[in-house]
């Protein structure tokens, strides 16, 4: 039996960034827990202390399984399909908003979060199998039809949720060595889905809107009659859809060089809406300035470049690509939160991994880094 080797660049960058996310969530989210939802100013991050504690045992199991293991059939496919069956449930049980599952003394879960891991281990598991006939129209029609069945059931809840998914299974499938034809038909098709599911919420074209025109002087040059402007302004939540990115720059801006020092931001003062959630990234350029969101920064840098150094050392396909996946969807959504943060990108509303609130995307990040580090453990 192969001696375990822990990647301890990796995992002492994990630890460092959950503890990070704690203290940023305290001093994003004391103040908010008072003033709007009148309760005690550590509300948010004693939840969250509990989901690590969870999130980090479920790290451990996989981290000390063998990540062989998980290259059956049994992994790769009931994991897609309890995510599709709980994605299913979740939108009779939500009608509102089909995201969330209230448990009583735990609080929201998001199953959409666990297409991520459920996804990854998918296209590993598939191939792994299939890496020599990747471009064989049999294997891209069954790797076709799962990706689509599950982002069209996860943009049924979030579309946002969706996109980190989906752009990883087509890296992965990139770098794989998929055809050039066969990405730009899928680029197409997606692109395709895209936007028809911007265009069938009010509150998705409006955050798209805000951000090319914030004005709407150039919608009403090819819109005169205000249809569309209307449209939007039906779903009461993007009012000002322009507000909260303007409300993050504010934030960023402030901070400079050093930050205001750490709780000692002002924005978060009812002034930017989910400080501690999606846009809590805003919270630390604020308060710490631009050393603090370099130090975010690199700590995704540093799961980027062990990632790309087990892809390069795994021994077996599966391990490979297990890697890439989590390695791609971690550090993309995390590129895309921020870029959002800056205003490099529209408004797309999902958290940013290990450091903001959330129980449901924790356990999730925390899950497929577990895997991740399985395979620096298992390469030797």
């Amino acid at each position: 039996m192969a001696r375990l080797r822990t990647d301890w660049i990796l995992f002492l960058t994990i630890v460092a960034m959950v503890f990070f996310g704690l203290v940023m969530l305290y001093s994003a989210s004391s103040a908010v827990a008072e003033l709007r939802y009148h309760v005690a100013p550590y509300y948010f991050v004693v939840r969250q202390i509990g989901w690590a504690a969870v999130s980090f045992l479920v790290l451990m199991y996989f981290k000390r399984m063998d990540y062989r293991r998980l290259n059956s059939p049994a992994w790769a496919f009931s994991g897609l399909g309890v995510v599709l069956g709980l994605l299913v449930l979740v939108y009779f049980v939500d009608p509102h908003t089909h995201r969330w599952f209230k448990l009583p003394g735990v609080g929201s879960f998001q199953p959409s979060e666990f297409a991520k891991p459920a996804l990854i281990l998918f296209l590993a598991y598939f191939i792994a199998r299939r890496a020599h006939i990747i471009n064989d129209r049999r294997t891209l029609k069954q790797a076709l039809v799962a990706v689509l069945m599950l982002g069209f059931m996860v943009v049924v809840a979030d579309l946002g949720t969706a996109l980190v998914p989906v752009i990883t299974a087509v890296i992965v499938f990139w770098i794989a060595g998929l055809e050039g034809k066969y990405m730009l038909r899928v680029g197409l098709i997606a692109t395709a889905l895209i936007v028809a599911a911007v265009a069938s919420r009010g509150y998705r074209l409006g955050r798209i809107i805000a951000y090319v025109d914030p004005d709407y002087t150039k919608i009403e040059v090819i819109d005169p009659g205000g249809r569309l402007k209307a449209y939007i302004q039906r779903s009461t939540s993007v009012r000002d859809a322009s507000y909260q990115p303007r409300q993050s720059r504010i934030a960023v801006g402030t901070g400079g060089v050093l930050g205001m020092g750490l709780m000692q931001g002002k924005q978060k003062l009812m002034f930017l809406p989910d400080a501690h959630t999606d846009f809590i990234f805003a919270t630390v350029g604020e308060e710490l300035g631009l050393w603090g969101s370099t130090a975010v920064i690199l700590g995704f840098l540093v799961i980027l470049w062990r990632g790309a150094r087990l892809f390069m050392l795994a021994r077996d396909d599966f391990g490979k690509y297990l890697a890439l996946g989590v390695t791609v969807s971690i550090v993309v959504q995390a590129l895309i939160n921020m870029s959002v943060v800056v205003g490099i990108a529209p408004t797309k509303g999902f958290p940013l991994p290990m450091i903001s609130f959330g129980g449901s995307s924790l356990l999730s990040t925390l899950a497929s880094l577990g895997m991740l580090l399985s395979v620096s453990e298992n390469e030797g």
